[in-house]
């Protein structure tokens, strides 16, 4: 009898283990599942740039929590900055979503983009109520190198901007 009672002890004591191990694994598969999408973007992390004749553009991303990256823009021409927009992408849900607000536009509200089309190597984001871009793009060319794009109706034609960046 004693026997049996402690088998059924040891028994038991080994399926509750395994039950809670089982629970925390399941916790832990969620957890890393959560921002799956966020996870396929993460090679924006970094300082992206290209200088031109027009100026100087620097791009800096990193992440700043689970569910969000952090971004900067700014375009210096000589010793003037011209342009600075502050940016996020942030997963909610199943969806990512491309924040900006840009130095003296849109009266410094946040303008938001969501995302139409993402992979491991490319991003888009769409707002087709927005005047201009209506499509944001970020396209991998390397691990050293992307393409910014923007693009959409601007004054009534069809227009867009590219801007190739290396990692510094």
């Amino acid at each position: 009898m004693k026997k049996a009672v402690l088998y059924l002890s040891i028994i038991t004591t080994s399926l509750l283990l395994t039950s809670c191990l089982k629970k925390e694994d399941q916790k832990n598969e969620i957890k890393s599942k959560k921002y799956t999408k966020l996870e396929d973007v993460k090679w924006l992390i970094g300082s992206w740039g290209n200088t031109t004749k027009e100026g100087n553009l620097t791009e800096t991303w990193s992440q700043k929590n689970d569910s969000t990256l952090s971004g900067k823009t700014t375009f210096i021409a000589g010793k003037d900055t011209l342009f600075t927009e502050t940016i996020e992408i942030i997963q909610t849900k199943d969806s990512l979503f491309y924040n900006t607000s840009v130095s003296n536009q849109n009266e410094g509200k946040i303008i938001s983009f969501k995302s139409s089309f993402a992979s491991k190597n490319e991003i888009v984001f769409e707002n087709s109520k927005h005047d201009f871009p209506q499509k944001i793009e970020y396209k991998k060319i390397a691990s050293d190198s992307l393409v910014a794009k923007i693009s959409g109706n601007k004054q009534g034609k069809e227009s867009f901007e590219e801007y190739p960046m290396k990692k510094k």
